[in-house]
């Protein structure tokens, strides 16, 4: 199944998609309420969904205004380093134990929403990467069992703010500028893709202008490897976020010259299969302008 968790008439709800159109969940099983919440910890309430058959899509998906598919998610744990060339590109070495840090939720935000330059930077960077999002919670959750915890997959662009993100060995600034990860539309639950979203092209664009193109089936440490080893230091919980890191070709990289961020570009992320993460770029001191008007 697909999900789109929207705004549509001043009224936010869950729709389920399928092709162009959607169907408003939210209306016809109350218990569903306005966001993924209810569902990620309710099999029955899906079970119910996946089997009515009165289901009728007739809403335009493109005349809804996405939101995040958790309006207030748990953690959101990240990883830094998870494609060979993109460690190598950064100047790294290939770790032997995942990059993990940490995003708080102001600096997440839906797709379709401005992805703000900061007024301290110009080096906004990009990164496209999937997300997945915790059904399931558990501890010390093994590897086989690991895929049984996801309630699905989206898009994620992990947008950076390098210099800052240089200037400690945590990432934490450049990584949590208000408003610069972009999540969703889209959540496509797992019976929908290939196990753990393996095999599935990724790729960045401004325009016609391809910034990254790779296949998560290159990342080192899988979706099931990953939930396992996170597992063993905290409980994750439904509602919960995994970030698994992006494919070479971030602008910090790129050569002679990076290739940063600019306001008035829309940056795509798009996952195969799932679907496309679009964010405007602002400058920040634009947004007080308005703000101040």
């Amino acid at each position: 199944m697909r999900f789109l968790v929207g705004h549509l008439e001043g009224r936010q709800a869950v729709y389920l998609v399928r092709g162009d159109k959607a169907v408003d969940v939210s209306a016809r099983f109350p218990g569903v309420g306005v966001d993924l919440s209810a569902l990620l910890k309710s099999p029955d309430l899906m079970a119910a969904i996946r089997e009515a058959s009165d289901l009728y899509a007739s809403v335009d998906v493109a005349a809804i205004t996405p939101a995040l598919p958790v309006e207030r998610p748990g953690t959101i744990i990240c990883l830094g380093l998870n494609y060979t060339d993109h460690i190598k590109e950064g100047g790294y070495d290939i770790p032997d134990y995942p990059a993990l840090f940490m995003r708080g939720r102001q600096s997440v935000m839906a797709a379709g929403q401005p992805m703000v330059r900061p007024t301290c930077s110009e080096r906004l960077d990009y990164e496209a990467e999937l997300m997945v999002i915790i059904g399931k919670g558990g501890r010390h959750i093994s590897e086989a069992d690991a895929l049984d915890h996801v309630f699905g997959y989206t898009v994620f662009n992990d947008g950076s703010v390098r210099d800052y993100q240089r200037k400690t060995h945590q990432w934490t600034p450049g990584k949590n500028f208000d408003q610069t990860g972009a999540i969703g539309p889209v959540v496509v639950t797992p019976e929908e893709l290939p196990e753990g979203a393996a095999g599935l092209k990724i790729e960045s664009r401004v325009g016609s202008e391809i910034l990254q193109s790779s296949n998560t089936g290159n990342m080192i440490w899988s979706v099931a490897q990953t939930i396992a080893t996170i597992s063993e230091y905290t409980t994750l919980e439904p509602g919960d976020f995994i970030a698994m890191g992006t494919p070479p070709g971030v602008g910090h990289a790129k050569k002679p010259d990076p290739r940063w961020l600019r306001p008035g570009e829309v940056v795509d992320v798009e996952i195969e299969r799932i679907g496309i993460c679009s964010s405007p770029i602002v400058d920040e001191a634009d947004l007080h302008k308005v703000a101040a008007e």
